[in-house]
Formats: C-alpha cells, sequence, structure tokens
C-alpha cells in the first residue's frame, strides 16, 4: 500500500505529520513530502488514520 497528496489541495495542517512523521514531513517551502515506496504493515493503520484525519481530504492510499 501507498500514500499520496494531491498538492493542489494540501495546505499543510500538519495531522499527518502528528501521527506519521516517518512518512510524511514539509519541505522548507511548507509544501508536503511523502516518503516514497511501500509502507510497512505497521504503518498502514497510521497512513490511514493520517488520511482520514486531513482536513482537506488531500491524502489517499492506493494499493
Amino acid at each position: 500500500m501507498k500514500v499520496g497528496v494531491d498538492p493542489s489541495v494540501c495546505e499543510a495542517h500538519g495531522e499527518c505529520m502528528s501521527i506519521l512523521p516517518e512518512v510524511f514531513d514539509l519541505d522548507d517551502d511548507e509544501v508536503l513530502q511523502i516518503r516514497e515506496g511501500e509502507l510497512s504493515p505497521e504503518e498502514v493503520p497510521l497512513a490511514e488514520r493520517a488520511v482520514a484525519s486531513c482536513p482537506m481530504g488531500a491524502l489517499r492510499l492506493s494499493p
């Protein structure tokens, strides 16, 4: 499973970073960066929570 972001919708509220900082981070321009690659099985429930917590609905999970 992978996580993605729609940068045109993301407003960098940071909810996802507080839930899963190993995957989500802001760069120097305050643009959300997502670690590439597959999520570990342990990260999937946290990523689901991060996606659900995004106030803008900018995050998505894909197989």
